[in-house]
């Protein structure tokens, strides 16, 4: 990043965290993507809480970005299998943050299955969650209660711009791992699972491409949504993969299953928008497929009579290049500051909630008077 880029940002912050101060004292987990911007956000962070300890999401890790915020702050490994056992999970929070006020920031759901643990028996006190994710927000809703405040920025609209990027991002960099094999996505029969503000503007990016493509989503209101939009739809899944030469999939959730696979055409590229293990049971063929890596980013599987190639072992596409959406992304990370400045006062009462608009608004016009020129 430029120094002036670098100068406008930290500007930019500056004045979120002056606008949104945390009260007292707070320690933050942070669980983040580390891209090259990464940084300024971290550093924001750092202003309004002790930053016990940063865990960059494996596949989203820009090397030199790593080597930089090693520097400054804690790194730990993230795995799911860190915050799968509540024993293991409570012990990683008593060393990391023992006896303080945490607020835990999370991209993806990472505390949902042992947050009634981390909340009754931690030594200091788990004053809430800040959720970056629609797979994570999905996570947290399906929990029984909450017990305490789970702000998720998910569903923002601040997050739209960043969603259409994101879609946008996606489509270029399936186009440019297909390509890097000699092949071309122009006039191809396409699959979009999930009709989501992601899902949607891989479809439309797709469209716009001059692919012929299909959305299934599980809610009827979504399929009808894109039929409204001239999409053509599906009722299940394995209708909606069954003549698509690409498949992409961005339902926040699990979208393909073992059975699904079967489905698949030959010859097929399937790619997903978020981690593997939240859209793709990959997991389940690794006995029956053999695998075979065509390029660094993408693999063949093959069983007998049938095959087909997954992208980025079935992780984010986009981050294969750097997933960037431009300045749009600080207006979700200074929603991530808010909230966290807002679980600090204990604004809110456990359960799922969203930022208030008043707020939003305020983090909207801060960005348009730093980056609107």
């Amino acid at each position: 990043m430029e120094s002036p880029e670098r100068a406008r940002l930290d500007a930019f912050f500056r004045q979120i965290t002056t606008q949104f101060p945390a009260g007292d004292a707070i320690t933050t987990l942070v669980i983040t993507h580390l891209l090259a911007e990464r940084p300024a956000f971290l550093r924001a962070m750092a202003t309004t809480s002790t930053v016990g300890a940063v865990l960059p999401k494996p596949k989203s890790i820009h090397q030199p970005t790593l080597d930089e915020v090693r520097r400054t702050f804690t790194v730990h490994d993230l795995t799911r299998e860190l915050f799968a056992d509540t024993t293991q999970a409570l012990d990683y929070l008593e060393d990391t943050a023992g006896g303080r006020d945490v607020v835990l920031v999370d991209i993806g759901g990472y505390f949902a299955t042992i947050l009634d643990t981390l909340v009754g028996k931690f030594s200091g006190r788990v004053l809430g969650v800040v959720e970056d994710t629609e797979n994570g927000h999905q996570r947290y809703a399906a929990l029984d209660a909450l017990p305490c405040p789970v702000v998720s920025v998910a569903r923002s609209p601040l997050k739209d711009c960043e969603d259409h990027l994101v879609g946008r991002s996606i489509v270029f960099s399936t186009e440019a791992l297909v390509r890097a094999r000699g092949d071309i996505l122009t006039s191809r029969n396409a699959c979009v699972i999930g009709f989501g503000k992601v899902g949607r503007a891989i479809a439309q990016t797709l469209r716009a491409q001059d692919l012929r493509v299909t959305v299934y989503d599980s809610d009827p209101v979504k399929r009808v949504l894109a039929h409204s939009q001239g999409f053509c739809t599906s009722a299940t899944t394995t209708e909606a993969v069954r003549d698509a030469e690409l498949v992409l999939c961005a339902t926040g959730n699990l979208a393909l299953r073992h059975s699904d696979f079967a489905a698949l055409r030959n010859g097929a590229y399937l790619g997903s928008v978020t981690s593997s293990e939240d859209e793709l049971e990959l997991g389940s063929l690794h006995d029956l497929y053999q695998r075979t890596p065509v390029s660094a980013q993408l693999t063949r599987y093959e069983i007998t009579g049938h095959y087909f190639y997954v992208l980025a072992d079935g992780g984010a596409v986009n981050f294969v290049h750097g997933a960037a959406v431009g300045t749009y992304i600080h207006l979700v990370q200074a929603e991530i500051l808010a909230a966290t400045a807002a679980l600090s006062h204990s604004r809110f009462q456990p359960g799922l909630h969203d930022m208030p608009t008043a707020d939003r608004d305020t983090i909207a016009r801060t960005w348009l008077d730093h980056f609107e020129r």
